[in-house]
């Protein structure tokens, strides 16, 4: 297969072509049901540490920086949010440790996303700013509930406010996302922008491949 075949493959290999059929009801039920899981205890002791990190520093804006991955992204906010207080979190230890010269101008923690979500709101703590840079696609069209925006939780991020961003070298992906944030409170827009500095590992290989990346953002309106 030559370089231009590869290139010209879809990014994401999947059965699924269009948002999935039930991707309204899912996110409809979940915003009339409340997620109880309980967190688990290092994800407990993560927002613990977080919450005296925050309050150490004077709580500023908060910036969290969702599945960071090896903490990549994370750095770039800091140094993009002078003054902030930026938070990445990821659930693999082993990504974290690869991260290159940490620094204390941010704070990199092992944590399931969605409990520490649920005890920022449970502590009524706001976001100023949540980004969630190229989640597992779960390509499947019955994967719908491990996506993001197939989980319980995610009407959650409406609760903690502040503008969202999420970005992906899927458009299936980024169409549901899109959708699944109208309905539960944020108004945006979703397009496909181009990178200059990536931001991820991911988006430093997706954009190799001239993939086309997509976005959206959006701010929650009550």
């Amino acid at each position: 297969m030559n370089e231009d075949t590869q290139t010209q493959r879809p990014p994401v290999q999947s059965d699924q072509q269009a948002p999935h059929p039930d991707l309204e009801a899912l996110v409809t039920k979940h915003c009339t049901t409340l997620w109880r899981k309980p967190a688990p205890v290092h994800t407990r002791e993560a927002f613990d540490y977080a919450k005296a990190w925050l309050a150490e520093r004077g709580n500023p804006p908060l910036i969290l920086d969702s599945f960071c991955g090896t903490g990549m992204s994370t750095r770039h906010l800091s140094e993009q949010y002078g003054g902030a207080a930026v938070i990445g979190l990821d659930k693999s230890a082993h990504r974290l440790t690869k991260h290159a010269n940490p620094s204390d101008q941010y704070l990199l923690l092992r944590a399931e996303c969605e409990p520490f979500w649920q005890l920022l709101e449970a502590n009524h703590i706001k976001l100023a700013h949540h980004y969630l840079l190229y989640p597992n696609p779960w390509p499947k069209s019955s994967h719908l509930k491990r996506r993001v925006h197939g989980h319980p939780a995610f009407p959650v991020l409406a609760r903690l406010g502040g503008t969202l961003e999420m970005r992906s070298n899927w458009p299936v992906y980024a169409q549901e996302f899109a959708l699944a944030c109208e309905l539960i409170g944020f108004k945006g827009k979703l397009e496909c922008f181009k990178v200059n500095q990536p931001w991820t590992l991911f988006e430093k290989k997706y954009s190799e491949r001239a993939q086309t990346l997509w976005r959206f953002q959006g701010v929650f309106s009550s």
